[in-house]
C-alpha cells in the first residue's frame, strides 16, 4: 500500500525516469565507443592484411610432403582439402588430406560449376576456387568489396579460407534475402551473380 502511494508521487516517477535516461545514454555511448574502437582496429589490420596464396603447394608438381591438411569438414559425402582435391569422405586420410590415389579424388574440380563461378555442390565450388588461375579474380573481389565485406573477410588468412568463406557466404546467390536466384547453382566464388530463374 505504501509502495503504491510512493509510486504515484511525481518526484519519484521523475527520479526513476531520470535514472533510466542516464543509464540509457551511458550504455549507448559505451557501445558507440566500442564500435569506433573495433572499426579502428579493423582498418589498421586491413592495411597490413595480405592473403597467402597457395599456388606453390600443388601436390602433383611438388616433392613437398604435407603432414596435415585442412578440409571443408561439413560435407556428408564429399570433402575438399586445402590442396584443391575433392574426395569422398571414406577416402580422407587421417592427416585431413584426400587420398590422391583414390579413384574418387580429383584436383581443382569444377564439375557442377557454371561459367560465372556458381556451383551446385559446395565442395566443387571450393575446389574450383582453389585453382591458381582464380587468384586474380579473388584479388579483384577483395579490392572491390564493400566495407562490410572487408570486415567479414579480414579473418581470412589464405587462399583456402577465402574460398571456403566466399563459396559459403555469397550474397550474390540470393534474392530478397530468402530465395536462391538459382537453386541449382547457389555456391558462388565468381564476380557475377547466378542468373535469376523464373519461379
Amino acid at each position: 500500500m505504501v509502495f503504491r502511494r510512493l509510486l504515484r508521487k511525481r518526484w519519484v516517477l521523475g527520479v526513476v525516469f531520470g535514472l533510466s535516461l542516464i543509464y540509457f545514454l551511458s550504455s549507448t555511448l559505451k557501445h558507440e565507443e566500442r564500435t569506433i574502437r573495433d572499426r579502428t582496429l579493423l582498418e589498421a589490420r586491413d592495411s597490413d592484411h595480405h592473403i597467402q596464396w597457395k599456388i606453390k603447394f600443388i601436390l602433383g608438381n611438388s616433392s613437398r610432403q604435407i603432414s596435415q591438411c585442412r578440409n571443408s569438414i561439413q560435407g556428408k559425402r564429399l570433402l575438399t582439402d586445402e590442396l584443391g582435391y575433392v574426395c569422398e569422405r571414406k577416402d580422407l586420410l587421417v592427416n585431413g588430406c584426400c587420398n590422391v590415389n583414390a579413384p574418387s579424388s580429383s584436383q581443382h574440380v569444377c564439375k557442377s560449376c557454371l561459367a560465372n563461378g556458381c556451383c551446385s555442390i559446395y565442395e566443387y565450388c571450393v575446389s574450383c576456387c582453389l585453382q591458381p588461375d582464380k587468384q586474380p579474380l579473388l584479388e579483384r573481389f577483395l579490392n572491390r568489396a564493400a566495407e562490410g565485406f572487408q570486415n567479414l573477410f579480414t579473418a581470412v588468412e589464405d587462399h583456402f579460407e577465402l574460398c571456403l568463406a566466399k563459396c559459403r557466404t555469397s550474397s550474390q546467390s540470393v534474392q530478397h534475402e530468402n530465395t536462391y536466384r538459382n537453386p541449382q547453382a547457389k555456391y558462388c566464388y565468381g564476380e557475377s551473380p547466378p542468373e535469376l530463374l523464373p519461379i
